[in-house]
């Protein structure tokens, strides 16, 4: 290579040229993150950050970022930077050059021109085909930095002008109404600037060739992966900052000023109060409550997940053992595998269906707590029998040949060496389950919700209401035959019909996200639940 043949033109020491391209990456990440701050109306494309206009500081670090990108790939084609660029960036370079330059090219010709239909697809290609070529073709130092590198500098110019400017508005023309404004533009395209030029700027940091492909590869999994963990950021946070207000309405702290709680214990009965009163967590809906609240819609839930479980985990469990450690391999097990990996595919309103149609009828002909807990875990079953069944056929056969050989029979090996060992896997599978079922609306909506709220706000009590009778099956519990509320459903009602709010409501709008907040704290709840059991487990594993 030339920059290997220690010319004058080439610099020994490059470490103000990797400092170049370092800052590069970190301005990439910078407008990474300032672009999903401002999707998430975190900072506002009309408004300004530590005094500047948010579009004005955009345009520039874009076109920072662009000018870095280009000078560095220029510089190590004029063998200022020492560097070892392949002969070609590769087709995959050419096609991430092309991609966002079709577009630009695509709306420039409907824009500038007026165009449609062909126009804008010649204008796309015409531009789209120019940057492939300037990437494929000539060595990979100029080839990856200059079209991509291009890209933000002309984004940020074009931000800079005024051009797209924060009142921006493009009307699609269509037969519906739609448009695209500058507060979602301006962000995605500053996002998918960054992208693209950080990739490009680490393969820089990396000198080209093998290396700079991984650094370039590992900053777009780093950001893509950044993407996934803020955008769950946001949105809890949103929902937090949204929910808390109604959650802490008529909120009160003090000796005797919760609701009055009565245990019974061997004929004996404790009341006491508690010192503090959260309404939208103590009360139910009442015409005399001073505040309403989602307590009913709340055990209901619980009680929900809790005999979805109770019902699911045996069964799937069972069954991936007879499949995994007694059942021949054969089309019987694969059939098994396809039904269970369709129905876990299986839409929700589809087993909601199931409950309305077969279980009802055979529950009194009515909406149930039972009803609801069966549909539920009718679909909690496929995934907790597919990850069950992964998780013991990970289990290495040299376990169950040791314990063969101590002539343990096949049936204590599954219960002491096997089962422990696929634990974790079972749970986890269970978590994902949890969180799938403990958020539905519409199975709930045709087999167990009679109502958006309990009358009188009552909870359902399952543990008191069971009931001994002297005729088959002995046992009998009412409050399971009961229609209840949940707050997916009530959710779900809040805001599309808006009914249960009354005037024991200030604001329905707080009271609907604070509803929202209450059943993702559930969920988490039942998560954070299930980790600690997978980590106990696993824990455990590890010490034996």
């Amino acid at each position: 290579m030339a920059g290997a043949m220690g010319t004058d033109l080439v610099r020994q020491d490059t470490s103000g040229t990797d400092a170049v391209a370092a800052v590069a990456v970190a301005v990439s990440a910078v407008l990474f993150g300032l672009s999903i701050v401002a999707l998430a109306e975190g900072i506002s494309i009309t408004g300004t950050v530590a005094g500047v206009s948010t579009v004005a500081l955009l345009g520039a670090l874009l076109v920072l970022l662009g000018g870095a990108v280009v000078s560095f790939g220029v510089g190590s084609r004029l063998e200022f930077v020492s560097t070892t660029p392949d002969a070609s960036a590769g087709l995959i370079a050419g096609a991430a050059g092309a991609v966002p330059w079709f577009v630009v090219g695509a709306g420039a010709a409907t824009l500038l021109l007026g165009s449609g239909g062909i126009g804008l697809v010649v204008g796309g290609l015409l531009l789209g085909g120019v940057a492939f070529a300037a990437t494929v073709l000539p060595r990979e130092d100029v080839g990856s930095t200059v079209p991509i590198g291009a890209l933000p500098a002309l984004t940020g110019l074009v931000f800079l002008t005024g051009t797209l400017g924060p009142e921006w508005v493009w009307d699609l023309g269509w037969e519906q109404t739609a448009s695209l404004t500058a507060e979602f533009v301006i962000p995605v395209a500053t996002l998918s600037n960054a992208m693209l030029a950080g990739w490009a700027a680490a393969k820089a940091y990396g000198g080209f060739g093998a290396r700079g492909r991984h650094l370039g590869a590992y900053v777009l999994v780093y950001l893509n992966a950044l993407s996934i963990v803020a955008f769950l950021f946001v949105l809890v946070a949103f929902t937090v900052v949204q929910g808390v207000p109604g959650l802490l309405t008529g909120v009160q702290f003090g000796l005797g000023v919760g609701p009055e709680t009565t245990l019974g214990l061997f004929g004996l009965e404790l009341s006491f109060r508690w010192p503090v009163s959260i309404p939208f967590l103590m009360n139910g809906v009442a015409l005399l409550n001073e505040f309403n609240g989602v307590l009913p819609a709340i055990v209901g839930t619980v009680w929900l997940v809790v005999g979805a479980v109770l019902f699911a985990v045996p069964l799937a469990v069972g069954a991936a053992i007879f499949l995994t450690e007694y059942a021949e391999q054969g089309a019987f097990t694969r059939a098994v595998e396809i039904a269970t990996n369709g129905l876990w595919s299986t839409p929700s309103i589809v087993f909601g269906l199931f409950g309305f149609a077969f279980l009802i009828p055979r529950f009194g002909n009515s909406k149930s707590l039972l009803s609801g807990m069966l549909t539920l875990g009718f679909m909690l079953l496929p995934l907790v029998l597919i990850t069950s069944r992964e998780a013991m056929l990970s289990v290495p056969d040299e376990y169950r040949d040791a314990s063969a050989a101590l002539g343990v029979t096949r049936w204590q090996t599954i219960r002491s060496v096997v089962l422990p060992a696929a634990l974790p896997g079972v749970v986890t599978g269970v978590i994902l389950g949890v969180g799938r079922i403990a958020g539905e609306t519409a199975p709930i909506l045709l087999t167990m919700a009679g109502g958006t709220f309990v009358p009188g706000g009552q909870t359902v009590d399952v543990i008191g209401g069971f009931e001994f009778t002297s005729a088959p099956p002995f046992v009998a519990n009412p409050e399971l035959l009961q229609a209840t509320s949940a707050l997916p459903y009530q959710l779900f009602a809040l805001i599309t019909a808006g009914v249960g709010l009354g005037e024991n409501v200030a604001n329905p709008d707080e009271f609907r996200w604070a509803t929202a907040l209450v059943l993702l704290a559930v969920v988490l709840t039942f998560y954070a639940i299930g980790i600690g059991t997978r980590y106990y487990f696993r824990r455990k594993l590890r010490h034996e």
